[in-house]
């Protein structure tokens, strides 16, 4: 057994009769034909304890139970003649039932059995609807009538009473709120974790991110997910043994009877029968009418449906998992990152929209043996159980007057972002009452805005103008500084992207000159409580230092041009200068330089793809550059959109050419101040 740690001790005694040890729950996995939570629900019952001989003495009870109760392959007339000659025999099994309109009578299914036509009364079937739909594991009593077993078409085989394996207690949320109280947000985390059966302690910050964000449909209502990624990360695990609230449906037909409702019979469909419906291996996926994905954008938008006259409101969440054949990075060289949906989903912007979040299924480490937990973590239906009753709170109001989402987001964009931190907040805060800190809630904001931008950008790769503006940004806190959010596929912290940057930095080219050629390098400026300017590189390049020195001095002189009422002299800047070629001497950046200085004084951002050139001298004046398109056309090569020089090199660039005119925006100033007004996010 593996030591316990602060983790396991701390949940042993908030929320014992809760736990089970997830190496125990592997052990019986693989002997017995059931999903992992039917597992956990014995487990749960009878080895919830840290004891070590309780646990013994519960894995006997256990390992009985499920030996006598789950039939497996070859065994089913062995089961059946026990319950001829004992009158009943107890089975664990999935069940389901349909409506014979022959016979005006309800029929139940156990596959394990292979039977097809067990009597089952209609008060079971209507105490438990959900086996009229995809069907429910139970513990049931099967009966055996050797009267009927004589009669032509008799059905011999009846239910006689069954038990849902899943918990029914009420007030296990509130067991869940108060144990939280004494976790920290990491620690908690890691409870989670485990909980699905997944080791944390080597985790990277995005894996982790990543998992937490795979769990919101569970207790988000309506929520609409995609997960593309590498084939063996456990996407349908998660959907098929955790909760027996969700439902997997494997590749093939989808029927709009099944999904949403019968028109014959008026039985209500999945939608209506679970919290969460997964299709796995979604490029296989494909409706038997032509109607079934308008349909299924219709539900994905409003929670409604319509089949003849009424329309139906339901909450189950859609999760749409899939694999890459290739990486990412050649998958957004060829196309985009919906590439693997089925052809009617591919290219449909509309569909799109109604995606709240893209989870990026390449950041989820591959499922092996060194990544699966032998700590305690909660009972799987204990877990599901709080997980359906957080579906009904809201966490949105957590966001009011705290966060300002900018003016990139649409309103499908913000509806999208507040349920994906509304089901991250619920999953580390089950107790609605709970003050959620600064740090948590950030956190969940730049998950969920990253994963609705993932959707955005894949919208504006098809084509679609109205999708160009993907710059997503946020204000939180006192100092209202806006920050972007970008999605790291598209972009490596060498290249410009077309995101701004964080204030204080900005994108500059130095002109060369003498031995050296002209350089990209990055300036990066932060600004706290001080006086001066202390450049971090050892050791400091001597003509960046008499360039910097330069925009120190204009930034004390001109002052109230150039920020207002904020005095510079009270303020202390610390200075990086990160060079991208072979030239390092940072030769002649003064005028990014200061632009660096002001925006990271200001707060705010510089333009993204933007890239600066020029220098200031002592006295103010911009000096002029003797390469332009040199430094135009290294702009081009390097990425940047727009590029930022002194106006006395209008002249000179009239020999750029055509082509490199027309792949970027310049624009010049004539002073400091014009840099700085012309650089900045407007």
């Amino acid at each position: 057994m593996i030591e316990l740690d602060a983790i396991d001790r701390k949940a042993a005694s908030e929320l014992e009769g809760y736990l089970v040890r997830k190496d125990l729950v592997r052990t019986f996995s693989r002997q017995f034909p059931v999903p992992t939570y039917v597992v956990e629900f014995l487990l749960g019952r009878y080895c919830a304890s840290i004891d070590q001989d309780e646990i013994d003495e519960g894995l006997e009870i256990v390992q009985r139970q499920l030996k006598s109760r789950t039939v497996k392959a070859g065994e089913e007339e062995l089961f059946k003649a026990r319950a001829r000659e004992n009158g009943e025999v107890k089975i664990i099994d999935l069940i389901t039932a349909r409506l014979d309109a022959r016979t005006d009578s309800y029929v139940a299914s156990l596959p394990s059995l292979r039977l097809t036509d067990v009597r089952i009364c209609s008060k079971l079937v209507n105490e438990h609807e959900r086996m009229l739909t995809g069907g429910f594991y139970a513990e049931v009593s099967l009966a055996y009538d050797a009267t009927i077993a004589q009669e032509s078409n008799g059905r011999p085989f009846g239910v006689d009473s069954l038990r849902e394996i899943q918990l029914s207690k009420r007030e296990v949320l509130d067991v869940l709120a108060n144990a939280r109280k004494n976790f920290t947000t990491e620690e908690w985390k890691d409870l989670l974790f485990r909980s699905i059966g997944i080791e944390p302690v080597d985790l990277t910050d995005r894996q982790k991110n990543a998992l937490l964000l795979r769990m919101v449909p569970f207790v988000e209502r309506n929520y609409n997910l995609v997960e593309l990624g590498p084939r063996g990360t456990g996407k349908s695990h998660l959907f098929q043994q955790i909760s027996p609230y969700a439902h997997l449906i494997s590749g093939g037909k989808a029927t709009v009877a099944r999904m949403f409702v019968h028109m014959g019979t008026g039985q209500r469909g999945l939608v209506c029968q679970y919290d969460v419906i997964c299709f796995d291996e979604v490029s296989g996926i494909s409706f038997d009418q032509k109607d079934g994905v308008n349909i299924m954008k219709g539900y994905m938008e409003s929670g409604e449906f319509s089949r003849g006259k009424e329309s139906i409101r339901a909450d189950g969440s859609i999760v749409l998992v899939g694999n890459f054949d290739v990486d990412v990075e050649h998958q957004q060289r060829i196309g985009h990152l919906f590439g693997p949906m089925p052809q009617e989903m591919r290219d449909d912007t509309a569909f799109m929209d109604r995606i709240h979040a893209y989870l990026p299924g390449w950041d989820i480490p591959k499922i092996n043996k060194d990544i699966l937990t032998g700590h305690f973590g909660l009972v799987s239906d204990f877990l599901s159980e709080c997980w359906t009753q957080l579906r009904n709170q809201s966490r949105v109001s957590a966001l009011q007057n705290r966060v300002f989402l900018g003016g990139a987001l649409s309103g499908r964009d913000t509806n999208a972002v507040n349920k994906t931190v509304s089901g991250l907040l619920k999953l580390l805060y089950p107790d609605s009452e709970s003050v959620v800190s600064e740090e948590d809630l950030e956190w969940a904001v730049r998950i969920a805005m990253e994963a609705r931008r993932r959707v955005k950008e894949q919208q504006k790769r098809i084509g679609s103008a109205e999708f160009r503006n993907t710059h997503f940004s946020y204000v939180m806190g006192a100092d209202g500084v806006e920050k972007f959010v970008s999605t790291p596929e598209l972009q490596s912290d060498n290249s410009i992207g077309g995101d701004p940057l964080e204030p204080g930095q900005v994108w500059v080219i130095s002109p060369g000159g003498g031995d050296e050629n002209p350089g990209l390098y990055r300036i990066e400026v932060n600004e706290g409580p001080g006086t001066g300017v202390k450049i971090l590189n050892k050791p400091v390049p001597p003509a960046f230092r008499e360039s910097m020195g330069f925009a120190e001095q204009n930034l004390y002189a001109r002052s109230i041009q150039l920020v207002g009422d904020k005095d510079p002299r009270h303020h202390e800047f610390t200075v990086q200068l990160r060079a991208f070629d072979a030239s390092k001497s940072g030769a002649k950046l003064g005028v990014g330089s200061i632009i660096a200085l002001c925006t990271a004084l200001l707060k705010k951002s510089v333009r993204g793809g933007l890239i600066i050139a020029g220098e200031i001298n002592l006295g103010g004046s911009i000096e002029p550059i003797h390469n332009p398109v040199s430094i135009a056309e290294i702009a081009v090569e390097k990425g940047a959109t727009a590029l930022l020089m002194p106006v006395a090199c209008r002249r000179q660039l009239f020999d750029l050419s055509d082509d490199m005119a027309t792949k970027i925006d310049i624009q010049f100033y004539s002073d400091a101040r014009d840099a700085l007004l012309k650089a900045m996010v407007e």
